[in-house]
């Protein structure tokens, strides 16, 4: 019973769930994101390990969601196959859409960044790493992951993510839990379901550890069974659910997500624009992974900040303190400099949460002592071209064969085309204006 360990570049994992898969009776094997995915055909399942895709460039999973390997999985998914996610696998697997399963693999909800919350307060965000337990839900479903899994077990797993919070539609969350696809959730080492910190590490919606699609046969999980024989359960779930020779064909979930209208940003205070004068290796992976989906791009990224204070003097005094942008790798720009061409796309993304915007006006506020500042925002500027590549042929025949010799899009088609790829943003967890 071979199972597909998928890797790519930047996962970590790959060690550990070949013991688990070894422990739990089956026979792992790597299977590298650059291999010839027609040969995934051979196998009896997967596992997308965890790790750091491509460096969480742009945002957790986004990079490696529109990799074609991904495409061969999704038809191996409706072949009833095994698919799990674990951590950064999860992330993957809902920005692919495997994950809930709605109707075309539409994104319909996101992981996000955590958020450590104990008496309606933020005590901190971003990374965490720890043990943590989780449980079966009351009304989990019986799927290829949870059928050596006791209802009543509390299992006890490591977590180490910074992108961990699952952010659901309230519909799309009510229809999952009728469906029992919220199958894992985070408790205490009793059993006891709270939503505050620690028992809920990041903040997770319902405390959410792990959501299947309606199949039952892709489950996207946060903490780690392949770390500890805790998890063992869940991998000999999965050899038993190969064995039966099971495979459910289910009609997709009601929940229809639609990306929201965009509007056009307007600035409520001072705009600080920075550049990084060192080359943006974020920029470059998100122009990529457009390339790899056939939107052929240029990329630049500007880091945006929106400051409400009562002067210019104390507008200095922040700029002047360094904790909004470092002089040594980032330059000010402009913002005619930003829009200077109009042949393109310009975007301006804001996590929901506006956390890292909160930080800052903290630590200027009790570290720097600056008075004034009402409130600071951070946000990313994607300026977006398009980029149609060149080739030289000798014959006209030639030309017209090959496949990625493409006219120029309109600028509606193209805007439209990076908006749908979900490469930018998630609208789950961001907020999107045309800039």
């Amino acid at each position: 019973m071979r199972i597909a360990v998928i890797q790519f570049p930047g996962s970590n994992c790959e060690r550990e769930t070949l013991l688990a898969l070894t422990r739990a009776g089956m026979v792992g094997e790597e299977f590298l994101w650059n291999q010839d995915s027609s040969k995934l055909n051979d196998y009896a399942g997967f596992v997308i390990v965890g790790g750091f895709s491509y460096e969480d460039r742009g945002r957790a999973g986004a990079i490696a969601s529109l990799d074609p390997l991904m495409l061969t999985l999704k038809e191996q998914s409706k072949l009833g196959k095994p698919i799990l996610g674990i951590c950064n696998g999860a992330q993957i697997l809902v920005e692919t859409g495997l994950v809930p399963g709605v109707e075309n693999d539409k994104v319909a909800m996101a992981l996000t960044q955590n958020l450590r919350i104990q008496n309606d307060k933020v005590l901190g965000a971003g990374f965490y790493n720890a043990w943590v337990h989780m449980r079966l839900a009351d009304d989990y479903q019986l799927n290829a992951f949870t059928r050596k899994v006791k209802s009543q077990a509390v299992l006890k797993l490591p977590v180490a993510h910074g992108e961990g919070r699952f952010v659901i539609p309230p519909a799309l969350l009510m229809e999952m839990k009728t469906q029992g696809m919220h199958v894992f959730q985070y408790c205490d080492a009793y059993g006891k379901i709270t939503s505050e910190f620690p028992t809920n590490p990041n903040g997770s919606v319902d405390n959410i550890a792990a959501v299947s699609n309606k199949a039952g046969n892709v489950m996207a999980m946060m903490p780690h069974p392949e770390r500890t024989p805790n998890g063992d359960a869940i991998f000999q779930s999965m050899k038993d659910y190969i064995e039966s020779g099971y495979v459910q064909t289910v009609a997709p979930l009601y929940y229809y997500p639609r990306h929201p209208n965009l509007s056009t940003y307007v600035k409520t205070g001072h705009e600080l624009i920075t550049k990084l004068i060192i080359t943006d290796n974020e920029a470059m992976s998100v122009e990529n992974a457009l390339n790899r989906a056939d939107i052929f791009s240029n990329v630049s990224r500007y880091t945006h900040w929106e400051i409400e204070c009562e002067s210019e003097e104390v507008l200095e005094q922040i700029k002047a303190t360094g904790v909004l942008f470092n002089d040594r790798k980032e330059k000010l720009i402009a913002r005619n400099d930003v829009i200077a061409r109009n042949d393109g796309a310009h975007f301006l993304v804001r996590l929901k949460d506006n956390i890292l915007g909160q930080q800052k006006l903290q630590m200027l506020q009790t570290h720097f002592n600056i008075p004034g500042i009402k409130s600071i925002k951070h946000s990313v500027i994607w300026d977006i071209h398009e980029q149609i590549p060149s080739y030289s042929c000798s014959y006209e025949k030639e030309k017209e064969e090959l496949p990625g010799l493409l006219k120029p899009k309109s600028r509606g088609d193209f805007i439209n085309s990076i908006i749908n790829s979900n490469v930018i943003y998630n609208p789950y967890a961001y907020d999107c204006y045309y800039y």
